[in-house]
């Protein structure tokens, strides 16, 4: 629904820019024809939603009085609905001013839960657009019908998750319980980075009170109730997405700072809890070049994804923000924010300040929930 207010909010904007006033200073709103023919889906069409999926919608030009090009909504309602009161109604793509709009199954999956249609179950919504030049928004000639089976989410995603229980780093003490980091890009979906005790039973809440609804994850499947327990002890990635009712436990093997002008890692960076990863008094020499010293630097993480039966697989912290400059004294934040990019040498790198040139100091990547951006820090060692 996040999603769907700001395209809204954004058509909402872009509207005044196609509202005209006549000589007099009077707002004229433009005539603009209905679509008279929807093209895709088909009608009818099935569709078995599932986390990474998306659907166009297409349809033919309106016509404006002026011209100009109309603005265009695709709207959602109940299979007996007369969209006199739609569930959805999202603009199309370009700011509203495409003739088609590409939706993801996860929006598509909440379109269908506001229509009644249950978890996992299949339903079928009804669909048409709206073109509009002004305040009046005229209704397709045509509608069209999209039958759906939702993903096995939960209906009731809830606002923040702690982890708990024996096997964590918190305890089983509730009032200790680890808050996990909820999703910038997707609704529903929530991550940590954990160490987990092996054979011990821990569990995912809503909160911090004994009344707090309980939920756990095992092969795959998010549930309420129950716990959860791993037979491999270690530095976990948890991801939990409510929006499909799935969860992933991918086990860290190991951090390391990787110098690019070597092409390889030369130290690895220990978990020291909390989601931290801590090189204490390690050195780096930048490499001499022809055009001066060589620091470019990121970071590799080796992983075991299925709860750490998987092969190795190779991942990458680079640059949040692309750099191509060393850190100043002054420099933002902002600067040493890390995400996960894809492994190469010499893309999404930072440069070391000239001050860690062949001296010992201290690397730390901060994975915690609890701070708005993921990031790191380097400093000289005492």
């Amino acid at each position: 629904m996040k999603n769907i207010l700001i395209r809204l909010i954004a058509l909402s904007f872009l509207i005044p820019l196609f509202i005209a006033c006549d000589s007099e200073g009077v707002v004229k709103d433009y005539g603009v024809t209905s679509v008279q023919k929807l093209y895709n889906p088909d009608n009818g069409k099935a569709v078995v939603l599932h986390a990474k999926g998306s659907l166009t919608f297409e349809w033919e030009p309106a016509l404006a009085e002026d011209g100009g090009n109309p603005l265009y909504e695709v709207a959602f309602d109940k299979e007996d609905g007369n969209f006199s009161a739609p569930v959805a109604i999202i603009a199309a793509d370009n700011n509203g001013g495409s003739t088609r709009a590409t939706l993801t199954h996860k929006q598509i999956n909440k379109i269908a839960a506001e229509a009644g249609i249950e978890s996992a179950e299949e339903g079928t919504l009804k669909w048409t657009v709206y073109s509009s030049k002004g305040y009046e928004a005229i209704k397709a000639q045509e509608e069209r019908t999209i039958t759906v089976t939702r993903l096995a989410g939960f209906a009731d995603i809830p606002e923040q998750v702690y982890i708990t229980g024996e096997a964590t780093e918190g305890g089983a003490d509730l009032s200790n319980a680890l808050i996990m980091r909820e999703s910038e890009e997707e609704e529903g979906l929530f991550e940590m980075y954990t160490f987990l005790k092996a054979g011990t039973p821990f569990h995912f809440t809503n909160g911090t009170s004994e009344e707090s609804a309980i939920y756990s994850a095992a092969n795959g499947i998010l549930v309420e109730g129950g716990t959860t327990s791993l037979a491999k002890e270690g530095v976990y990635r948890i991801i939990l997405d409510f929006t499909t009712g799935s969860a992933t436990y991918t086990l860290i093997e190991r951090i390391g700072f990787f110098f690019s002008p070597s092409n390889a890692m030369l130290f690895e960076l220990p978990y020291v809890g909390n989601g931290v990863f801590r090189a204490e008094a390690q050195t780096v020499t930048f490499k001499q070049e022809s055009w001066g010293r060589d620091e470019r630097y990121k970071f590799r993480m080796y992983v075991r994804e299925d709860v750490g039966e998987g092969e190795i697989v190779e991942m990458e912290w680079g640059t949040k923000n692309p750099t191509d400059s060393r850190p100043e004294p002054n420099s933002p934040d902002s600067y040493y924010h890390i995400a996960l990019v894809n492994p190469s040498q010499w893309d999404n790198k930072w440069k070391l300040a000239g001050d860690f040139d062949g001296v010992p100091a201290n690397y730390t990547i901060y994975l915690q929930a609890d701070i708005p951006y993921y990031t790191h820090s380097i400093e000289l060692s005492e």
